[in-house]
């Protein structure tokens, strides 16, 4: 039987974990004459600017054209654009986007590739954040590229066009060091959750793919394989009207997959401190002509159900009504653009109702087809992440910490206590523990998961809990809390003082609570 105990991705992630007795060896303090820019510069290419196609003038226009160049440039500004500008006491102002990044850092790069229409030519397109404009710097066929390095993945047949997204190692790593391949992943998470929601809004069904070529896709976007590398490949299917979700020939096809697996590194080398994300990196990457053979029908079924049921807990309905979008998701679009983390909570208590809103949004999408929103969003593997919420200050819920069982719609107690010293200590110090109402933890079981997707997994689970994660972000936002993600934290006693099994590693944190005005 394979050992998955000491595969590459389970020795990152032991070496990247926090630690109370280590964490102040570990930092090397923030050299900010060496802070990274943002934002990717083209020196050549052809622009294309999509600010006037979000004017007040655009959306009285009814032409075919402007309406289909409004709603692409309406898709990136929701996802990717800049939202605001906070100037900063040392260094360039910090431009906060529709989706969070750790540490306002924002790794992520995002590339529109078209087929060839009368409206986008052929070739590659970079999303330039800072103008709101796509730059074409190729203009030649790209699409039997994209097909061959996505193992001629069908959705690719269905549209003439796709987004890639791709990040910047050394944008989170000049902060983060080796840990910010954890956060690299939650970012592009986030991003994930932005495009699911807005490609609903304007027509768009995004299909992701996690299983790709990786030196294939890396060379068709010109990227440099030591500083950056793609991180998903997203067909967007052109919907208009149509329900969001995939069409019977995708949803009945076989061959529609969102993740692949890939080799298992457990023979290498002692890796110094700095080295650990590439070579992570290098290990996750696909890069055989011919993939590993995705999970069989009977293997995806497997973990689908709720993993906790503990005899003679507590368990609370998390039943609700679904959050009333308005009409034509206008609320779901305004609310992705207001959208900020929350810095400070004033350590009021949350009410039943309003956690129950915000965990139905974010695990039941089927109740929101009426709405247009996609019933069944694509993600990498969601059967491999667990939920746990730690509740501190919920009116009419006990105190203690609790699984969150998504297909029966409940939470079941599993430990008795008050947390709020000790998530205090756990989110290093961090207020936003302390005074949350409530704190979700996103855990898997990684060794389990190692065993079903080899060590590309590790990018999987942290992208789909930045997914649900951004999800979480906008309910909340839209009821009127405050929501902040945490990616540190001291990995091994969130565990011991949760009472969250020792197999779940914890993947990602989302506090929730009263904002401080």
């Amino acid at each position: 039987m394979t050992d998955f105990s000491n595969t590459l991705a389970t020795y990152y992630h032991e070496r990247t974990k926090y630690d109370p007795d280590t964490i102040a060896s570990k930092g090397r303090g923030i050299d900010w004459s060496k802070q990274p820019v943002p934002f990717k510069e083209y020196k050549i290419g052809q622009t294309l600017d999509l600010k006037p196609y979000l004017s007040q003038e655009s959306k009285s226009k009814t032409d075919s054209e402007t309406v289909f160049w409004r709603r692409l440039s309406q898709l990136l500004y929701c996802s990717y654009g800049i939202t605001a500008k906070m100037a900063t006491m040392m260094g360039p102002p910090i431009y906060l986007r529709a989706a969070p990044s750790a540490g306002g850092l924002y790794p992520a790069e995002v590339y529109l590739l078209s087929r060839g229409t009368p409206l986008l030519p052929a070739g590659l397109y970079n999303y330039q954040p800072q103008t709101h404009a796509l730059v074409q710097f190729w203009e030649k066929d790209v699409w039997a590229t994209l097909r061959q390095a996505c193992f001629f993945h069908p959705a690719l047949e269905e549209t003439n066009l796709a987004i890639a997204t791709s990040t910047v190692y050394y944008r989170s790593a000049w902060r983060y060091e080796d840990r910010a391949y954890r956060r690299i992943f939650l970012d592009t998470g986030h991003l994930l959750g932005n495009i699911e929601l807005a490609g609903a809004v304007n027509g768009f069904r995004p299909c992701l793919i996690g299983g790709f070529q990786d030196k294939l896709m890396n060379q068709l976007l010109y990227l440099n394989e030591e500083e950056e590398g793609v991180m998903t490949v997203i067909p967007l299917l052109d919907v208009g009207e149509k329900s969001p979700q995939l069409p019977p020939n995708l949803e009945q096809n076989s061959q529609y997959f969102t993740a692949l697996p890939s080799g298992l590194a457990q023979d290498y080398p002692d890796i110094a401190d700095g080295e650990l994300l590439g070579a992570l990196q290098k290990a996750t990457e696909i890069e055989s002509s011919k993939p590993l053979p995705s999970p069989s029908p009977q293997e995806a079924k497997m973990g689908t159900e709720d993993k906790y049921n503990f005899p003679f807990c507590l368990k609370v309905s998390m039943y609700s009504s679904p959050i009333d979008w308005k009409e034509d998701l206008a609320d779901l679009e305004q609310t992705i653009l207001k959208r900020r983390s929350t810095r400070a909570y004033t350590g009021a208590d949350l009410t039943l109702e309003e956690l129950q809103a915000l965990l139905h949004f974010t695990y039941q999408p089927q109740d929101y087809t009426v709405q247009g929103l996609d019933p069944a969003p694509d993600y990498f593997d969601l059967s491999l992440v667990e939920t746990f919420v730690a509740v501190s200050g919920v009116v009419g819920l006990e105190e203690g910490c609790y699984y969150y069982a998504p297909k029966d719609q409940e939470l079941r107690q599993i430990r008795f206590k008050n947390f709020r010293r000790e998530l205090h200590y756990l989110c290093l110090g961090q207020d936003l523990g302390r005074d949350a109402g409530a704190v979700i933890f996103h855990t898997a079981d990684l060794k389990g998961a190692i065993a079903k997707y080899g060590d590309r997994v590790y990018r999987y689970l942290h992208m789909d809990a930045g997914h649900l994660g951004q999800r979480l972000n906008l309910a909340a936002i839209h009821l009127g809390l405050g929501v902040s993600g945490i990616g540190g934290f001291f990995d091994d006693q969130v565990n011991e003082v949760l009472g969250i099994p020792k197999d779940e590693a914890v993947i990602y944190i989302s506090t929730l609570g009263r904002p401080r005005q």
